[in-house]
């Protein structure tokens, strides 16, 4: 191996301490990403205790009883707790290219409210 000249040892100290700086970057970034997945991993938790006590009902059971009354495909699907309520939101996109929001009681599937709106921003209609 060669004997390093002072601009040769300028030049891996320079490197060094970039790769270093680098490295810290990439480290402080992902800081805030670890509460937000510990929050996902309490969120499914919770999601999951509440369907194994009846709770919340299964979600193909939920999908199936939707599909009765809004044929279409379902795009997004979340669960969540409003004021100790468990909420089902749908997103669908209905056969007439109509998108319906809906909010179904996870306990029963019972409609809550729904909103519908049309591919087209000015053909919006509420619902």
């Amino acid at each position: 191996m060669a004997a390093m000249t002072p601009r040769t040892h300028l030049l891996h100290s320079s490197i060094r301490r970039g790769m270093a700086s680098a490295m810290a970057a990439v480290l402080l970034a992902g800081l805030p990403m670890a509460p937000a997945l510990a929050s996902d991993r309490g969120d499914h938790e919770r999601a999951r205790q509440a369907m194994t006590s009846g709770q919340v009902l299964p979600l193909r059971t939920v999908l199936e009883r939707l599909e009765r009354e809004h044929p279409g495909q379902v795009l997004e699907v979340e669960l969540e707790q409003d004021e100790g309520q468990w909420i089902y939101e749908v997103k669908l996109l209905q056969n007439d290219g109509q998108l319906l929001k809906i909010k179904l009681d996870a306990r029963t599937a019972a409609v809550l409210s729904s909103r519908a709106r049309s591919g087209h921003p000015d053909r919006a209609r509420p619902r």
